[in-house]
């Protein structure tokens, strides 16, 4: 089984985005899982979805958390929850 992907929805100079993706880059050495950035102000209709809501943690559909890090949703995530 290969590493799951997550993708991580953000913005240039995002407190809460900056906070978040250095949370996940601590975790991804024991968690095991791949991770692309997708900056939202580079897509209007991601902009419209996401707007306020930066950053968003999704595992492919699956929105996992947005705002912090929620490191029990991201868990379960990651187990298939």
């Amino acid at each position: 089984m290969g590493e799951v992907s997550l993708t991580l929805y953000h913005r240039e100079d995002c407190h809460l985005c900056e906070v978040m993706l250095q949370a996940l880059r601590g975790l991804q050495p024991q968690l095991g899982f791949e991770l692309t950035l997708v900056d939202v102000d580079r897509d209007p209709e991601l902009a419209q979805r996401y707007d306020e809501w930066v950053p968003v943690l999704c595992c492919g559909e699956q929105e996992i958390c947005h705002y912090q890090l929620d490191e029990q949703a991201l868990s379960a995530a990651l187990s298939g929850q």
